[in-house]
């Protein structure tokens, strides 16, 4: 094998590699994005449903708009707890409750709204609705993915009048 052969051979190696790592760098930042997503649809005492997340390389940035201050730190704690995330920037903004229409409904409505929701995606086949109580929706069964679960989650919190989600959702392929 002659040295010009060798050093295409290496070459072509490396940018496999290259490539290979890039994909896998890819792959973590989407997992770390629908954990953060997750995270953030789902923490106590933060309404995040206008908060978007982006991640690069490990590194999350989440903006989008919170009510309070405390909100906004628990958003980020939340975010710097899950795995795979090196750093968070948080540009949420705060957006004062009198600021903001809120749609009041009642729980059976926003029951029915929520089954209707679910029931239309077929990505979402397996969850349900547990529970209502002034607002706060509570998701259970199981999930063909995290991508699944978070689309579950959004359904949910596109409803009119839900005020919280919590989820008891079983992803089966983290």
């Amino acid at each position: 094998m002659n040295t010009r052969t060798m050093l295409r051979g290496l070459v072509t190696a490396a940018s496999l590699s290259l490539a290979a790592s890039f994909a896998v760098a890819d792959a973590n930042d989407a997992w770390v994005t629908t954990k953060a997503k997750i995270a953030l649809l789902t923490t106590d005492g933060v309404s995040a449903t206008a908060v978007n997340v982006d991640t690069k390389e490990g590194h999350v940035t989440i903006h989008g708009k919170v009510e309070t201050e405390g909100e906004k730190d628990r958003a980020e704690a939340a975010v710097r707890k899950i795995d795979g995330v090196k750093d968070v920037k948080n540009l949420i903004q705060v957006v004062r409750e009198a600021e903001k229409k809120r749609v009041d409904a009642t729980d059976d409505r926003i029951e029915d709204s929520v089954e209707a929701s679910l029931k239309s995606d077929p990505s979402v086949d397996g969850i349900k609705v547990a529970s209502v109580n002034k607002g706060v929706v509570l998701l259970s069964g199981s999930a063909k993915n995290l991508n699944a679960q978070l689309k579950a989650i959004e359904l949910t919190w596109a409803t009119p009048g839900v005020r919280k989600v919590a989820s008891e959702i079983q992803a089966k392929e983290q």
